[in-house]
């Protein structure tokens, strides 16, 4: 008898669903970007996919899924079913949307499983140089008062960093202005570019081409610490604006249901390449990017604090979206 329980045991062990026993992944590994092609989001995909394909073992593909300020695709990877399906994600949809829309299509907070922080820095405050003439920000504001509320500003989408800072800013220098938001930041920066916005918010990685080209000039970043690319700007508190201080932070995620030791994986192999490849950080570094990394509870935590920070502001600016 005491045999027949142990072959039984033995058997029922063997019949174990095989996913439980295989190394994730077992299959290609889809990232999710909720932004554009170009934007600063799908650069850090970008540089770090192949890497990771390379340790994995498997092909990782990069998706672009732009749209309703970055929800629809953080909706897809709450819904995601295969086990293999990731997604970077950003204020805006992480933290931010639950004050800004009255319903939302996953709960942040329930349905994303937060993995790995990748990189987190100040919005720079950019204008075009031909309709603009200012180069500092006492210049600025007032140039755009004395527009009379005709100013307007782009940005990377509805509830996004950018956007948020920028309405922020607006109310503690006074100034009205229209805002135009674009699904990401390439087209909110050449809207700058051309002159149909005067003025955006956002990370400098879209930017920088445009201020190579003499089209647009950064006067201010949004934070004190400020990676050497940026290092000559001044801070919106030095300014005479302490109150605008804003990151533009953004990490991977995965569904509620994907797996602890999945989460781990990929969470140990992106810090290893945050911490140790000095090309991919050489090249975020040139984007005005900051790597990040840290464990899933410190992006979680990390979240949270942003969520507390925003949430008064959102809700004292009556920021609401449809």
């Amino acid at each position: 008898m005491q045999r027949r329980l142990l072959l039984t045991a033995a058997l029922a062990e063997a019949a174990l669903p095989t996913f439980a026993q295989t190394a994730w992944p077992s299959q290609t590994v889809k990232i999710v970007v909720p932004t554009g092609p170009g934007s600063s989001l799908d650069l850090i995909v970008r540089l770090m996919s192949d890497k990771l394909a390379a340790r994995w073992g498997h092909t990782v593909v990069v998706d672009n899924k732009p749209g309703a300020g970055g929800m629809l695709g953080m909706d897809v990877v709450a819904k995601a079913t295969d086990g293999h399906t990731i997604g970077i994600g950003f204020n805006g949809p992480l933290a931010y949307a639950p004050y800004l829309y009255a319903k939302t299509p996953y709960d942040p907070t329930k349905d994303l499983k937060a993995i790995v922080m990748t990189t987190s820095q100040a919005n720079v405050l950019a204008i075009n140089t031909e309709r603009v003439p200012a180069k500092t920000v006492p210049e600025f504001v007032a140039w755009a008062k004395a527009q009379g509320g005709k100013m307007n500003y782009s940005s990377l989408g509805q509830g996004s960093s950018a956007h948020l800072t920028m309405e922020l800013f607006l109310s503690e220098a006074g100034i009205q202005a229209v805002h135009v938001p674009f699904n990401g930041s390439p087209p909110a920066a050449m809207a700058v570019a051309q002159g149909t916005a005067d003025a955006t918010f956002m990370v400098a990685p879209a930017l920088l081409p445009h201020v190579q080209s003499g089209k647009v000039r950064m006067i201010a970043i949004s934070g004190d610490t400020k990676p050497d690319s940026l290092k000559d700007l001044p801070s919106l508190g030095e300014a005479g604006f302490p109150k605008v201080v804003s990151l533009a932070w953004n990490g991977l995620v995965g569904p509620a249901s994907m797996s602890d030791a999945a989460v781990a994986r990929v969470n140990a192999d992106v810090n290893e390449l945050l911490a140790k490849d000095t090309a991919l950080r050489d090249a975020m570094a040139k984007n005005g990017l900051t790597a990040v990394g840290g464990s899933p509870a410190d992006f979680r935590r990390f979240i949270d604090t942003d969520v507390a920070r925003w949430g008064p502001v959102i809700t004292k600016l009556g920021v609401k979206l449809n």
